[in-house]
């Protein structure tokens, strides 16, 4: 069952007349992981943007599990959750007080509002330190919250955008843990990173993107041996992308 369709998306942004992307296509299953990975300035971001429908494109289409996300957007949003690369959170509210209040955005009321806060709580481990105020979490912590806030309403797909940035080890392979759990219940997930290692680790399938397109699809093992000399993620991603430093 495909989750996410993109097809033939294209974007120039007017005031730079930059092409951020340029015939980008994209299916996703039910319970995929997809590594969407890239150096800078490669289109990754705005891809996201548009699949997650923040952002028009110039041509082309996107749905999930159907809905088509510039047609019915409200529709569509309620069905995928954003992990942003900032922490999209109010730091003077606690966790819990910022779940409820994005809950409630995403129309959940009641007792089944409380459930989903407290199971949210549970997986991303937050539930002793619920009734803090995000401002006094360290960084793991927030980008937990973070996640917390993406899967209150159970989306079949997840946007992740570098979730795992900036923090320690013990936070990161937590958070990744996770992601695989939710990997195996079902949700899919749209994930960008530039740690190689934990798209190797966690992602059923990747895409390389370069100026705009993706230029190599597959499982991350498949086409590591595809390519000779190349003995990980690492070594394919600068054989493809080349060593040349991106602004």
């Amino acid at each position: 069952m495909e989750i996410l369709i993109a097809e033939n998306l294209e974007k120039t942004y007017r005031k730079t007349g930059n092409t951020a992307l340029k015939d980008f296509s994209l299916n996703i299953g039910k319970g995929e992981i997809f590594g969407l990975l890239g150096p800078n300035g490669a289109g990754k971001t705005t891809a996201i943007s548009i699949m997650s429908s923040l952002i028009k494109p110039d041509r082309g289409k996107v749905e999930v599990c159907g809905i088509d996300v510039f047609k019915h957007p409200a529709k569509a949003r309620n069905l995928f959750g954003l992990v942003p690369q900032d922490i999209a959170l109010y730091p003077d509210l606690s966790a819990r007080e910022n779940l409820m209040y994005f809950g409630r955005m995403y129309g959940l009321m009641g007792k089944k509002l409380k459930s989903r806060v407290v199971e949210s709580l549970e997986l991303t481990g937050l539930e002793q330190k619920a009734d803090q105020r995000i401002s006094t979490y360290s960084g793991g912590m927030k980008r937990r919250a973070n996640l917390a806030a993406s899967i209150l309403h159970k989306p079949c797909l997840l946007f992740l955008d570098e979730p795992t940035v900036g923090i320690d080890a013990q936070s990161r392979n937590m958070i990744l843990e996770k992601l695989i759990l939710l990997g195996k219940q079902g949700v899919s997930m749209i994930y960008t990173t530039h740690y190689m290692e934990e798209a190797q680790k966690i992602c059923t399938r990747l895409g390389i993107i370069d100026k705009g397109g993706i230029i190599v699809n597959g499982e991350p093992d498949r086409l590591i041996a595809k390519e000779p000399g190349c003995r990980n993620l690492g070594d394919l991603f600068i054989k493809l992308t080349g060593r040349k430093l991106r602004d």
